[in-house]
């Protein structure tokens, strides 16, 4: 949807994923999901996914990328990337989310950040928790730079991310 300025605006659902140029301003709310945002500064191009889990479980076409997983959305961003003529380390991230929405009802509220007995690990139930610490593992494994994050808790978030500009505005809900 174009608004006064000339500039277009993107809400992505769980799920989707966007990738464009300098006149777009994409946002989305997030509980237990997660939003990774890329830019690049030079080229004022980046996108915006939003993933609900870590990692497919049953895959009915390996060769389908969803964006409801954070695997498939960072091949997805690496797609855009190799057509775009760039590598991931001239871009700048950001990840937003991984909040648990039923803290009231959980043993465990919050998460605490452990790779290696959180996801790796079929034990662990909590899909926030996973979702906030699979983010920056894939980004630093393609070789991203992570510029700032806000993972966990127990809000809600509310993500506009401006491409024109890189800048992206976080309000949180309690």
């Amino acid at each position: 949807m174009k608004n006064s300025s000339n500039k277009i605006d993107i809400f992505l659902q769980p799920g989707d994923f966007y990738f464009g140029g300098k006149e777009m301003r994409i946002s989305t709310l997030l509980g237990s999901c997660v939003a990774i945002t890329i830019w690049h500064p030079q080229r004022l191009i980046g996108g915006m996914c939003h993933y609900m889990l870590p990692t497919p479980q049953f895959r009915k076409d390996p060769l389908q990328l969803d964006g409801k997983y954070a695997e498939d959305a960072m091949a997805m961003f690496l797609r855009e990337i190799k057509e775009a003529g760039t590598v991931p380390s001239e871009y700048q991230t950001k990840i937003f989310g991984g909040g648990n929405m039923f803290s009231k009802i959980s043993s465990n509220p919050h998460c605490t950040p452990n790779h290696s007995t959180c996801i790796d690990s079929h034990s662990c139930k909590n899909v926030a928790c996973k979702n906030a610490l699979i983010a920056p593992y894939l980004l630093q494994k393609q070789g991203f730079s992570i510029k700032n994050k806000d993972l966990g808790g127990i809000q809600h978030r509310k993500v506009i991310f401006e491409i024109w500009s890189g800048d992206v505005w976080l309000r949180k809900g309690s």
